[in-house]
């Protein structure tokens, strides 16, 4: 791994490279995801099952979109029940963290009629994309599931894309049904991201769509904001760790590796005080790698996105932390929490050396749908909150609106909405 001295100049070069990574800079995709799109907005299942056999090699159709229960079944015969059994620990990580983000509706009665308050209501249908192709990710699954169900949305979809048999991975099946999930379609891609946002013959519209994918899912997400809402739109993972000399070199060094192998374009950073900290981890990091069974995903990743910084002191490492923005970040220092009490933006933060960041993907209950590509400045993972919506509620009296009445007035005719004037002074023609 390159091992670089931080300074004001190699950070804002290392922040220019990495913004490389966003889907912001996808602009050779972009007009081939907005005809799928558009395609699918106009021909509906047609367009769809068109791509799904140009893309994934399946011949799919109005029949066979749907998974069955007869697929669902199967796919439990299939799988491992001690994978099963630690899917349903996970599920239950994953309720019980979101259960505690529930917000309730309120209403605050004050005096002479007032009423004011904001009405907490879940979203009524949400589409969920899960990932297939070369890796299945039932994480996900229970990640992008859970928090809709707890929120109390009415129905959730999942599209996925199925094999070139028309199958789709087992363990994704299973999740899904464990986490509650309402129907599943065999659907990926771009294609899959407009038949949830437009809707089609097969496929319900959804007011949502949530879940990670590769670019032209990223960019599909981007083109349907506003017929439907989003989550996010995901750059590739990345992770960064804040150390000192009291931080274990191989634990360092497995944790970086393990968002190395996510793929080529993913980052791992490590900033710390020490140089010998430096020079162990890179040592580490290559004895790891020779080792592993991504090892040309992870070295593309390294050599492109793979940094170690120096420091010259903790103050001037998380100042660093804090402008990166990782969608993880460890903190491997003497004193954890005390530093943890610097970091302003980061997605999710892992406290101590025994709190590595697959702990977080897969178990833990926080969510692994994290804000990329330094957005931890201003957006946060995927909760409850994604899930519902709010509504304010306003009720005044006439006793109420009396002593204001003229306020409102002057504010309105300040404007020139005259109209706005009248709605008010209608109500009091006779000037009290």
């Amino acid at each position: 791994m390159k091992i670089i001295k931080l300074t004001k100049e190699s950070i804002q070069d290392l922040l220019e490279h990495l913004l490389k990574r966003s889907p912001d800079h996808y602009g050779e995709y972009e007009g081939r995801v907005n005809e799928i799109v558009e395609q699918v907005r106009k021909r509906g299942d047609e367009a769809l099952f068109e791509y799904t056999k140009q893309f994934d090699g399946a011949d799919i159709d109005a029949e066979t979109i749907r998974v069955t229960e007869a697929e669902i079944k199967e796919a439990y015969r299939q799988t491992d029940p001690s994978l099963l059994e630690v899917i349903r620990k996970s599920l239950a990580n994953i309720r019980s963290f979101h259960e505690k983000q529930r917000q309730n509706s309120w209403f605050d009665a004050g005096k002479k009629g007032i009423i004011l308050g904001q009405r907490v209501t879940p979203l009524q249908t949400v589409g969920v994309y899960v990932p297939g192709g070369r890796a299945a990710y039932p994480s996900s699954v229970l990640m992008n599931v859970m928090p809709a169900k707890v929120a109390g949305v009415e129905r959730i979809v999942m599209v996925t894309p199925p094999a070139k048999d028309g199958s789709v991975n087992p363990s994704t099946l299973v999740a899904a049904k464990e986490a509650g999930t309402d129907v599943i379609y065999k659907a990926g891609g771009a294609q899959a991201i407009a038949a949830l946002a437009f809707g089609t013959q097969s496929i319900p519209k959804a007011d949502k769509i949530t879940g990670p994918g590769n670019i032209y899912v990223a960019l599909a997400k981007r083109a349907v904001f506003g017929y439907a809402s989003i989550d996010s739109i995901a750059g590739p993972s990345e992770i960064l760790v804040l150390a000192d000399e009291t931080a274990n070199p191989s634990y360092v060094a497995a944790d970086l590796l393990s968002q190395a192998e996510h793929d080529e374009m993913a980052s791992a950073i490590l900033i710390t005080t020490s140089a010998r900290l430096a020079e162990q981890v890179s040592e580490e990091a290559e004895r790891f790698t020779a080792s592993l069974s991504r090892e040309a995903i992870i070295r593309q990743s390294l050599d492109h996105y793979g940094y170690i910084l120096v420091a010259d002191n903790m103050e001037d490492a998380v100042a660093a932390a804090n402008e990166i923005a990782s969608e993880h970040l460890e903190i491997m220092t003497a004193d954890p929490f005390e530093t943890m009490t610097h970091i302003r933006n980061a997605g999710a933060v892992f406290l101590g050396p025994y709190s590595c960041e697959p702990l977080g993907d897969y178990f833990a209950g926080p969510n692994h749908v994290l804000p990329t590509n330094g957005t931890a400045r201003f957006f946060s993972p995927l909760s409850v909150d994604d899930f519902v919506k709010k509504t304010s509620i306003v009720s005044y009296s006439r006793e109420a609106l009396q002593p204001v009445w003229q306020d409102i007035v002057q504010f309105a005719e300040n404007e020139q909405l005259t109209a706005h004037a009248n709605s008010i002074r209608v109500r009091f023609k006779d000037g009290v």
